[in-house]
Order: C-alpha cells, then structure tokens, then sequence
C-alpha cells in the first residue's frame, strides 16, 4: 500500500509539472522572441525622423550611429535610387538580408521579419522626403531571442524536481501513516488468533483505520469477555451442584458404620472436592452482570416455597427450627427462575454447610413498590469479614468454600439494579439482605447510578420493613 501510493502521487505530480511546466516554458520563450523584436522595431523607429527629412549619407549614418543596434553594427538603411533626381541607391551599414526580402517589404509596404545567418533580421519601411520607400534593416542575434528563455527552463525543471521529490516524501510519510495502523491492526489480529487475549490496536491513524481499531478492540474485548463467562458458567453450573452434594453429605453421614457407609462418604468427599478443583480453577473469570429482559422474570414466592419445602426436609432431619414470611402472595421479580433458585440455594446451603445442626434460620420476602427485599437469616456464628465474603473467590474465612455462592447472588441483585448486604440478624448470627429492583430497564449498576443518595433511601426503607 505505502508503495502503491508513493508510485499514484509520483505520476500524478509528473503530469501535473509537465501540464504546467511545458506551457509555461513556451510562453517565457515566445515572450523573449517578443521583446527582441520590440526592442528592433523602437531601433528601427529611431531612425524614421531623419529619413523622413533627409536622404544624405553623413546625417543618416550619424543616426545610425546614435542608436544601440547602429553602434553594435547590426543596423542597415537601404534607400533605393531616385529617377527624378538622378542619385544611386544608398545603403548605410552591413546588409544581413537578401535583397529580394527588401524588395518585398518596399513593395508591400510593411515590416516582416526574415532568417539570416547568425539570427534574423527585422525589415522596417519607412517614408522618405522623396515620396520612395527606404528600409532600416536591425539584425536580431539569436542569443537575444532567446535570452534568459534556458534560465526560465532551469528554474522551471527546478521547480518541478521539487514538487515531484516534495510530493513522494508526503505521500511516503502518508502511507506510513496508513500502513502503520494497518500493520498493527494485522499484528494484533494475528495475536487474538494465536490466543493471546491481551492483544490490542492503539486507536491512531486516518479515520477508517481508526474506526477499525476500535471495531476491534471492542470485538476483542467482546472475546475476552465471552470466553471470562464461559468460564464462569462451569464455575456457577459447578456451584449448584454443591446443593445435592450437601444433601449426599447429610444423608451419608447418617449411614452409620461400615464399608458401605465409608465407601459412600468417602465418594461424597472425593466429588466435593472434584467439584471445588472445577470452582477454583475457572473462578478466575469475571463476574457476568446480565439484565433481564422486559418482561421475564418468575414469582418469587412460588419459587422460595419449592425450594424451602426441598431445604425443610433437611432442616428437620438436623434439628433446625425454619420460619418463612412474605410468600403467601404473588410476587413477580425480573429475575428467571432457575437463577433465583440457584441464588436461594447458595445462600440456605451455606446456612447448612457453615452453621452447626440445630441452628435455627429464616427467610422472609418484603415486596416494596420498585424493588422485593429476600432476607436470609441464621442464628449461627456469623460472618468474621461480611466485606470480604462478598467478593468473589473470597470465602470470607469459612474452610470448605470456594467464595462463589454470594457472587451468585450478588450478579443475580446487579442484574435487575438491586445489590447485596451483609449484616447481624435478629436470630443472632448472620443476614444476608438481596436487594431486587423491579424496573429490569436499570440493568447491571443499576444501584450505582442512582447514587449515594438512592443508596441511603433503600436501606432506611428495607430496616423500616425489617
């Protein structure tokens, strides 16, 4: 390409020197030949006063003598013979032209201008006191025809030279320019295919190449991102699968003594740990923040009996005392199903996997004009770190997790624009508050973008309806 460009402004620059140069070049060279000849013609006009007053030889050549061309001896009078009063043609300084030239211009009447060797030759008629025709011959050298014309050639050959050499250098450094991005964006592509996912184009150049550095940043980021996702689907998929595994947990351990026994507890150990390998190894990606569609979502209500008559089972084989509240109506959430189901059961497997047996918890479901409060409570320990359990990966201090359980329900609140809160519930240990807003259009950050304000206002209401 940056050849390409420099060969298209190289020819465009020569024919636009030549269209210019050529013509210009010829006119200089006509304006020369055109001022030699004035400069003859005011020469051989010098003389006319004294033709027209006298035909003798001592004052005409006096004249002749006086002018420029006559000093230089490229100045001639040729005065034909007169019949009336007897005299021979006369002729004052070198004749140059052939005598049938000055024949013709006596005849005709006016000046011509004739080739002679060395130059030319102007041919002036001028009226004598006799009534006759004489003419004053002025030699033009043809050094002063075209005087200064290979000068004008030089500065015009200079002067396009310049131009062509000027217009190469701008277009190579434009087509680096061009070729630059062009290259980096290439190299950059190469990389992502190579699957260094890092690659990345400086967005600089013209304003395509530039628009297709952003295209790809966007679309790389895009890969990142989806490939960030996937990993966090195995990690999430992997997480839900902690919720059957407690109850194998649960149900082996009441097996009693015996190889079966031991050999069924120790397949529930050996997969928990497959399970957490999965977890840690793809918890690395970032954390997706999906918003519901207009109208998609579930009854919340619905959902937290199905899964509390699940739980409840488990609840009283252990001794735990379980209160539900606010799920005796409908209560419609932008949230799917089966992701207000896995956020439920991360957060009531944590209450079995992390609290002692017979400890007593609740779930209670607060339905407010923009936004349903779920508040999971537990009488156990608590929460050392409430800030650390919520980021993701952290398990907050608790052996035996792998920190994902809260970011699941973390991405299921951002995703309608609500959050998540840890606090000290009444039961006396740990109270997980999801906040779900019920305007799916606020998206992901949702709460951030209503700021600090917003934030105060939403907590002073969930507390009043606590």
């Amino acid at each position: 390409m940056r050849w390409a460009l420099v060969k298209v402004s190289l020819a465009v620059t020569v024919m636009v020197v030549l269209a210019f140069a050529v013509p210009l070049g010829l006119v200089i060279q006509e304006m020369a030949r055109d001022r030699a000849f004035s400069n003859a013609e005011r020469q051989a006009a010098a003389i006319g006063p004294t033709l027209s007053i006298t035909a003798d030889r001592d004052p005409l050549e006096r004249a002749v003598l006086s002018t420029q061309a006559g000093s230089a001896g490229r100045m001639a009078v040729h005065i034909p013979a007169s019949g009336e009063a007897g005299s021979p043609p006369l002729e004052i300084g070198p004749r140059r032209a052939v005598k049938k030239d000055l024949a013709t211009t006596q005849r005709l009447g006016r000046a011509s201008i004739t080739e002679v060797t060395g130059g030319s030759a102007l041919l002036q008629p001028t009226a004598i006191s006799t009534g006759q025709i004489a003419v004053v011959e002025v030699f033009v050298p043809e050094g002063e025809v075209s005087n200064g014309v290979d000068t004008a050639w030089l500065v015009l050959a200079g002067v396009g030279i310049a131009l062509i050499v000027g217009s190469v250098a701008v277009a190579d450094r434009l087509g680096i320019r061009m070729v630059q991005p062009a290259q980096r964006l290439a190299g950059a592509a190469h990389d992502l295919g190579e699957g260094k996912l890092g690659a990345r184009v400086p967005e600089q150049g013209p304003t395509e190449l530039r628009s297709a550095a952003i295209a790809f940043n966007s679309m790389a980021d895009q890969v990142v991102q989806l490939l960030a996702n996937e990993r966090e689907l195995a990690a999430d998929l992997s997480h839900r699968l902690r919720t059957p595994l407690t109850v194998l947990r649960l149900n082996a351990a009441s097996l009693g003594e015996g190889p079966a026994a031991d050999q069924t507890r120790a397949a529930v150990a050996q997969l928990e740990r497959e399970v957490d390998t999965i977890i840690r190894t793809a918890r690395e990606a970032k954390p997706q923040t999906a918003a519901s569609l207009p109208g998609a979502g579930c009854d919340a209500s619905e959902v937290v009996r199905e899964r509390m008559d699940f739980w409840s089972a488990l609840a009283e084989d252990e001794g735990r005392k379980v209160r539900v509240a606010g799920v005796d109506r409908p209560v419609r959430i932008p949230v799917a199903r089966p992701e207000l189901a896995a956020a439920l059961d991360a957060l009531l497997g944590n209450v079995f996997r992390h609290t002692p047996e017979g400890t007593a918890f609740s779930l209670d479901v607060h339905n407010g004009e923009d936004a349903v409060i779920v508040l999971v409570s537990d009488a156990g320990p608590g929460i050392t770190d409430p800030e650390a359990a919520m980021a993701r990966g952290n398990s907050g201090g608790r052996d035996g997790s792998t920190g994902l359980g809260l970011d699941i329900v973390r991405r299921v609140a951002e995703s309608t624009g609500g959050d998540v809160r840890i606090g000290s519930s009444v039961l006396g240990g740990t109270e997980v508050r999801i906040w779900i807003g019920l305007d799916p259009r606020e998206g992901p950050g949702g709460v951030r973008r209503r700021g600090h304000r917003g934030t105060v206002k939403r907590r002073k209401r969930a507390s009043a309806q606590r």
